[in-house]
């Protein structure tokens, strides 16, 4: 398994996007969850990506009670969660980065994880009205504390990156980034290499679109948050079906399922980039693991982006109301 750093904790290159460990694209359970991290554990899969909000604590309840059954595991992983998600009176979604407010929800996370720390602690959202330096100041100080060991933020721009940086050291910033999603290109992959920072890249198999069986319409239409999403209503999913047509045949071609070499891609565009695929299921995840393990030459590379070039996806990649909290910038 190739590996990256992580402020300076070296990781594998693949990690667990643990949202999946919730219902949030549908039903799963602890038990499936537990084989998921089980296979990880025997392929050299060491970073997992949570948050408090999971399923309100519930991805962090399932990882806490797989390092209790499994002796030894939380000294062979790496584990990232966040908070600053929250909601107010009328339940509107509201970004909180309050010093208190922070150590208290990475406090519930501990207990919910079982342990004393984790690797890696995010801001998930930005709180527009403080400024990056007094957050990342707010966060060193629970390295300071040994709640956590480095600091990360979510969904931010390239130029609050550098502000957050210049109060303390940026471990990783987590955006949106796989084949149907290349705004990091514009600043935040070159920003986070200029600084040694790893971009974390989730939904790199594009909430499914990117794989052999994407989400079939029937359950896109039950999930609150698919049904409303810009890239999955209609006529747009059906555009964005028939435009990936040709990178599913090329995958094959190569002897790869369509989310490994969404994968595989992912990882060729940095040393400093980690790929955070979430699933319900072994088989996909051992899809995920082929993909890191492959390697792509400049001419599979270039070929990939004339089949799926820049800005060929239909629809935002958020709704309206999705787009609380992350930064746009250009």
């Amino acid at each position: 398994m190739k590996t990256r750093m992580i402020g300076g904790a070296e990781v594998s290159a693949l990690g667990i996007g643990a949202m999946s460990f919730s219902d949030f694209y549908g039903e799963t359970c602890e038990a499936d969850s537990h084989a998921v991290l089980d296979r990880a554990r025997e392929v050299g899969v060491t970073h997992i990506d949570t948050s408090n909000i999971y399923g309100a604590g519930r991805s962090e309840t399932v990882i806490g009670t797989w390092l209790a059954a499994n002796s030894g595991a939380r000294d062979t992983v790496h584990i990232a969660t966040k908070a600053g998600i929250s909601s107010d009176a009328h339940g509107n979604r509201v970004i909180d980065n309050a010093p208190d407010y922070m150590e208290a929800q990475l406090d519930a996370s501990l207990r919910r994880l079982g342990t004393d720390h984790v690797d890696l602690f995010y801001a998930h959202r930005h709180q527009a009205d403080l400024p990056p330096e007094e957050v990342a100041g707010t966060l060193g100080r629970l390295v300071e504390k040994g709640k956590c060991r480095a600091i990360g933020f979510s969904e931010i721009a390239p130029s609050t990156l550098r502000r957050a940086a210049s109060e303390h050291p940026v471990g990783a910033v987590q955006s949106e980034y796989s084949l149907q999603t290349r705004a990091p290109e514009l600043g935040l992959i070159q920003t986070c290499a200029e600084l040694g920072t790893a971009l974390v890249a989730f939904s790199p198999v594009g909430r499914s679109l990117l794989t052999d069986s994407p989400i079939p319409r029937a359950r896109i239409e039950t999930n609150p948050f698919l049904s409303v999403n810009p890239r999955f209503t209609l006529p747009n999913h059906d555009f964005n079906l028939a435009a990936l047509a040709p990178f599913r045949a090329l995958a094959a071609q190569m002897g790869l399922s369509t989310a490994a070499l969404a994968i595989a891609w992912g990882l060729h565009k940095g040393d400093h980039v980690v790929s955070i695929p979430g699933t319900r299921s072994v088989g996909h995840f051992d899809e995920l693991v082929a993909g890191a393990n492959t390697d792509l030459t400049p001419q599979d590379m270039a070929r990939i982006e004339q089949i799926l070039p820049v800005a060929w996806c239909h629809g935002d990649r958020y709704a309206s109301n999705q787009w609380v909290g992350p930064q746009n910038y250009c």
